[in-house]
């Protein structure tokens, strides 16, 4: 079961900050455009679905398909109706992944997963919104974060090998 409280923090005023206490113990405030001291609670929303989307395709991406992901951002925007309850009515979600060789193929499909069947958010936002995704790769350039075997050729990673093992390191073995 999920759980959360809200409560106002200054009664007696006419500011609307609340101050939200989730079921894990988390704390943050609540504002309106007006207070300006923390998200609308819609703002929230779509803060919970780009995070529910990240953790299924980043997941997915890694256990899945063992891609190398070394960085990824999701952003969402949200067009809500005119009129109260202002739910979304579309949303665009763009993912950018960077990492090595990342396969277009094995994103497409995380994000597809993520979509239809692991997202909980996204399940309840489609309920009234239109969703377009959209990503890019970004090739990962830095050198000192390329796995160990795209760094050293075959040769060197014997030699570490046999170096690390060696006797000569540590002394006669007893």
């Amino acid at each position: 079961m999920i759980t959360a409280k809200i409560e106002v923090t200054q009664p007696l005023k006419q500011q609307r900050q609340f101050v939200a206490q989730t079921g894990s113990g988390h704390h943050l405030l609540l504002d309106d455009a007006a207070g300006g001291t923390g998200p609308k609670p819609i703002e929230l929303v779509a803060a919970g679905l780009a995070g529910c989307t990240a953790f299924d395709v980043v997941t997915i991406l890694r256990q899945k398909y063992h891609q190398k992901v070394t960085g990824y951002e999701v952003r969402v925007e949200a067009d809500q109706a005119e009129r109260p309850p202002q739910v979304f009515t579309a949303v665009r979600i763009h993912h950018v992944v960077t990492g090595f060789e990342i396969d277009a193929a094995a994103l497409e499909e995380a994000i597809r997963l993520s979509e239809e069947k692991y997202c909980s958010v996204g399940a309840m936002v489609q309920k009234t919104a239109s969703f377009h995704t959209t990503y890019e790769i970004v090739e990962e350039k830095t050198g000192w974060m390329k796995p160990l075997a795209e760094v050293a050729p075959e040769a060197d990673l014997h030699a570490i090998s046999r170096t690390q093992g060696s006797d000569a390191d540590h002394g006669p073995r007893p």
